[in-house]
Protein backbone atom coordinates (compact mmCIF):
# COMPACT_ATOMS: atom_id res chain seq x y z
CA UNK A 1 0.00 0.00 0.00
CA UNK A 2 1.63 3.32 -0.99
CA UNK A 3 2.08 5.50 1.78
CA UNK A 4 -0.64 8.09 1.00
CA UNK A 5 -3.31 5.82 0.18
CA UNK A 6 -5.22 6.16 3.52
CA UNK A 7 -5.63 9.36 4.19
CA UNK A 8 -7.01 9.93 0.25
CA UNK A 9 -9.04 7.12 0.51
CA UNK A 10 -10.82 9.02 4.16
CA UNK A 11 -10.72 12.37 2.07
CA UNK A 12 -12.94 10.79 -0.50
CA UNK A 13 -15.69 8.96 1.67
CA UNK A 14 -15.49 12.64 3.40
CA UNK A 15 -16.17 14.18 -0.08
CA UNK A 16 -19.06 11.41 -1.00
CA UNK A 17 -20.63 12.16 2.14
CA UNK A 18 -20.59 15.46 1.94
CA UNK A 19 -22.16 15.59 -1.41
CA UNK A 20 -24.65 13.06 -1.60
CA UNK A 21 -27.99 14.89 -1.32
CA UNK A 22 -29.94 12.18 1.04
CA UNK A 23 -27.01 12.70 3.87
CA UNK A 24 -27.11 16.39 3.62
CA UNK A 25 -30.66 16.95 3.78
CA UNK A 26 -30.96 14.35 6.82
CA UNK A 27 -28.32 16.37 8.59
CA UNK A 28 -30.36 19.83 7.82
CA UNK A 29 -33.79 17.98 8.32
CA UNK A 30 -32.58 16.74 11.74
CA UNK A 31 -30.85 19.64 13.39
CA UNK A 32 -32.07 23.11 11.34
CA UNK A 33 -35.46 23.13 10.44
CA UNK A 34 -38.19 23.95 12.33
CA UNK A 35 -41.62 23.68 11.26
CA UNK A 36 -44.91 25.53 12.51
CA UNK A 37 -48.33 24.84 12.77
CA UNK A 38 -51.22 27.55 11.47
CA UNK A 39 -54.79 27.05 10.04
CA UNK A 40 -54.39 26.86 6.07
CA UNK A 41 -55.39 29.88 4.14
CA UNK A 42 -59.19 28.71 3.28
CA UNK A 43 -60.10 27.99 6.66
CA UNK A 44 -58.78 31.46 8.20
CA UNK A 45 -60.72 33.34 5.57
CA UNK A 46 -63.85 30.27 6.16
CA UNK A 47 -63.55 31.93 9.88
CA UNK A 48 -63.00 35.58 9.32
CA UNK A 49 -66.02 35.69 6.88
CA UNK A 50 -68.14 33.50 9.65
CA UNK A 51 -67.38 36.45 12.13
CA UNK A 52 -68.12 39.22 9.24
CA UNK A 53 -71.63 37.05 8.43
CA UNK A 54 -72.13 36.72 12.39
CA UNK A 55 -72.10 40.09 13.50
CA UNK A 56 -74.13 41.28 9.92
CA UNK A 57 -77.00 39.45 11.27
CA UNK A 58 -77.20 41.49 14.14
CA UNK A 59 -76.80 44.54 12.06
CA UNK A 60 -73.02 45.22 12.44
CA UNK A 61 -70.81 45.93 9.56
CA UNK A 62 -67.08 44.75 10.78
CA UNK A 63 -63.77 43.93 9.99
CA UNK A 64 -62.34 40.04 10.72
CA UNK A 65 -58.80 39.64 10.63
CA UNK A 66 -57.03 36.16 11.24
CA UNK A 67 -53.44 36.54 12.09
CA UNK A 68 -50.88 33.09 11.70
CA UNK A 69 -48.21 31.43 13.98
CA UNK A 70 -46.05 34.27 12.44
CA UNK A 71 -48.57 37.52 13.72
CA UNK A 72 -48.73 38.24 10.12
CA UNK A 73 -52.31 38.61 8.32
CA UNK A 74 -53.24 35.68 7.18
CA UNK A 75 -56.82 36.24 6.28
CA UNK A 76 -58.93 39.49 6.24
CA UNK A 77 -62.55 40.27 5.36
CA UNK A 78 -64.15 43.60 5.59
CA UNK A 79 -67.97 44.00 5.82
CA UNK A 80 -69.43 46.27 3.39
CA UNK A 81 -70.03 49.71 5.63
CA UNK A 82 -66.72 48.99 7.69
CA UNK A 83 -65.08 52.23 9.13
CA UNK A 84 -61.51 52.73 7.81
CA UNK A 85 -60.36 52.20 11.31
CA UNK A 86 -61.65 48.64 11.83
CA UNK A 87 -58.97 47.26 9.54
CA UNK A 88 -55.94 47.88 11.76
CA UNK A 89 -57.84 47.33 14.86
CA UNK A 90 -59.12 44.35 14.20
CA UNK A 91 -55.61 43.37 13.03
CA UNK A 92 -53.88 44.40 16.07
CA UNK A 93 -57.03 42.88 18.23
CA UNK A 94 -55.97 39.25 16.34
CA UNK A 95 -51.84 39.84 17.17
CA UNK A 96 -52.51 40.62 20.71
CA UNK A 97 -54.87 37.58 21.28
CA UNK A 98 -52.27 35.38 19.28
CA UNK A 99 -49.20 36.77 21.16
CA UNK A 100 -50.34 37.30 24.33
CA UNK A 101 -52.64 34.33 24.86
CA UNK A 102 -49.29 32.35 23.78
CA UNK A 103 -47.44 34.00 26.86
CA UNK A 104 -49.90 34.06 29.50
CA UNK A 105 -51.97 31.74 28.24
CA UNK A 106 -55.95 33.26 27.63
CA UNK A 107 -58.04 32.74 25.41
CA UNK A 108 -59.50 36.08 24.55
CA UNK A 109 -58.30 39.76 24.94
CA UNK A 110 -61.19 40.16 27.34
CA UNK A 111 -59.43 37.55 29.60
CA UNK A 112 -56.14 38.73 29.10
CA UNK A 113 -57.96 42.40 30.38
CA UNK A 114 -59.57 40.82 32.92
CA UNK A 115 -55.90 39.27 34.28
CA UNK A 116 -54.31 42.48 34.49
CA UNK A 117 -52.08 42.18 31.59
CA UNK A 118 -52.46 45.12 29.95
CA UNK A 119 -49.05 46.13 32.21
CA UNK A 120 -48.38 48.13 34.81
CA UNK A 121 -50.39 51.75 35.99
CA UNK A 122 -48.10 53.34 33.02
CA UNK A 123 -49.45 51.03 30.08
CA UNK A 124 -46.28 49.68 29.50
CA UNK A 125 -47.23 47.02 27.10
CA UNK A 126 -49.82 49.47 25.37
CA UNK A 127 -47.25 51.30 23.67
CA UNK A 128 -45.83 47.98 22.08
CA UNK A 129 -46.50 48.16 18.16
CA UNK A 130 -49.61 46.32 17.37
CA UNK A 131 -51.02 45.30 20.69
CA UNK A 132 -54.32 46.61 21.48
CA UNK A 133 -55.97 45.80 25.02
CA UNK A 134 -59.58 46.03 23.95
CA UNK A 135 -62.07 43.04 23.83
CA UNK A 136 -62.38 41.35 20.59
CA UNK A 137 -59.70 39.27 19.89
CA UNK A 138 -59.88 35.13 20.30
CA UNK A 139 -56.86 32.94 20.50
CA UNK A 140 -57.00 29.89 18.12
CA UNK A 141 -55.91 26.60 19.43
CA UNK A 142 -55.71 23.10 18.20
CA UNK A 143 -58.37 21.16 19.82
CA UNK A 144 -56.03 18.51 20.40
CA UNK A 145 -52.86 19.53 22.52
CA UNK A 146 -54.46 23.24 22.96
CA UNK A 147 -51.68 24.60 20.66
CA UNK A 148 -51.71 27.97 19.57
CA UNK A 149 -52.38 28.43 15.39
CA UNK A 150 -53.11 32.14 15.60
CA UNK A 151 -55.44 34.97 16.63
CA UNK A 152 -58.84 36.20 15.07
CA UNK A 153 -59.76 39.80 15.84
CA UNK A 154 -62.58 41.45 14.54
CA UNK A 155 -63.87 45.29 14.86
CA UNK A 156 -66.64 47.35 14.08
CA UNK A 157 -69.70 46.66 16.05
CA UNK A 158 -70.95 49.35 18.52
CA UNK A 159 -68.25 48.11 21.43
CA UNK A 160 -65.82 45.40 21.99
CA UNK A 161 -67.90 42.78 23.73
CA UNK A 162 -70.24 42.77 20.24
CA UNK A 163 -66.66 42.17 18.31
CA UNK A 164 -65.97 39.48 20.58
CA UNK A 165 -69.11 37.50 20.86
CA UNK A 166 -68.88 37.59 17.20
CA UNK A 167 -65.66 36.04 16.73
CA UNK A 168 -66.11 33.72 19.65
CA UNK A 169 -69.02 32.27 17.46
CA UNK A 170 -67.25 31.96 14.31
CA UNK A 171 -64.33 29.75 16.47
CA UNK A 172 -66.66 27.68 17.87
CA UNK A 173 -68.64 26.77 14.29
CA UNK A 174 -65.09 25.76 13.34
CA UNK A 175 -62.99 24.73 16.58
CA UNK A 176 -63.63 20.71 15.49
CA UNK A 177 -61.83 21.44 12.25
CA UNK A 178 -58.80 22.80 14.53
CA UNK A 179 -56.62 19.27 15.16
Amino acid sequence: MLPNAKPLLSTAVLTAALLCPTTRAQTSAQSHIITSQKLDWSTAAALASEAVRICAAQGYSVTATVVDTTGHEQAVIKGDTVPLQSLSVSYRKAYTAYSYGLAFNKNTTSELIAAGVTGPANGALNTIPEVLFVPGGVTLRRTTDHAILGGLGVSGAPGGDKDEACALHAVEKFRSTFQ
